[in-house]
């Protein structure tokens, strides 16, 4: 006889109901404390990085004060795909499947980019077999990697660092994460990640940063 399938319980609706309020409560407990982590995180301390890192991209070498396109807040995916690899790992390439359009982040003077120590060339064809719109970046033949802790010659690892840059156009690092912190890939997680947060009236943030009315942002991408 063929195995039965496996499936949660069926309760009536009052059941339903009961159990469903008490999973919202801790669901409602977990966001408060996702939001706690968040404002924390705006507090963290950066680290100034002096170091002048040249990558390659579409319109050729770039800095990497380059990479945030004129813009404040600098997320980079670090891609794993090293030079003699044979294909990218299929576990970035899903996590770049995952994020969506960029200009939600752009509104909120945020650059997103993937950086890999693969020849842009290869990085570009991946890019372009996979119709990602995320800007893709090589950073062969600099100490990039290695420096952000994510490999180097002979190893490659992956995760997500974000970047701020000042009024005097220097760059600092303000976080990273790996392993399933990379997971959350909606704009307004992302947003989350970096100094200035989503910057809606509600988050609990230092004074002088920068922020509007909740859901009063943002691009509606056809207008």
């Amino acid at each position: 006889m063929a195995k039965r399938l496996a499936m949660p319980a069926v309760v009536s609706p009052a059941d339903w109901r009961e159990a469903r309020m008490r999973l919202l409560d801790k669901e409602k407990a977990a966001t408060r404390t996702l939001d706690a982590l968040a404002a924390e995180r705006r507090r963290l301390p950066m680290v100034r990085l002096d170091q002048d890192y040249v990558f390659s991209g579409a319109r050729g070498k770039v800095s990497l004060a380059g990479l945030f396109s004129g813009r404040r807040q600098l997320i980079v995916y670090h891609f794993m795909f090293a030079p003699d690899w044979s294909s990218a790992c299929a576990g970035c390439a899903r996590r770049i499947d995952d994020i969506g359009h960029l200009a939600h982040l752009h509104a909120r003077e945020t650059s997103l980019v993937a950086v890999a120590r693969a020849p842009y060339s290869r990085l570009a064809e991946l890019r372009r077999r996979k119709r990602w719109t995320v800007p893709f970046f090589s950073s062969a033949g600099s100490s990039f990697n290695a420096d952000m802790g994510v490999g180097g010659e002979g190893e490659d690892d992956f995760g997500i660092s974000i970047f701020f840059r000042d009024d005097d156009a220097l760059v600092y690092r303000s976080y990273f994460t790996t392993g399933r912190g990379v997971e959350p890939s909606g704009f307004r997680h992302l947003l989350d990640m970096t100094p200035y947060g989503r910057q809606e009236a509600w988050e609990e943030s230092p004074e002088g940063w920068p922020q509007s009315p909740t859901h009063g942002w943002g691009s509606a991408r056809d207008e």
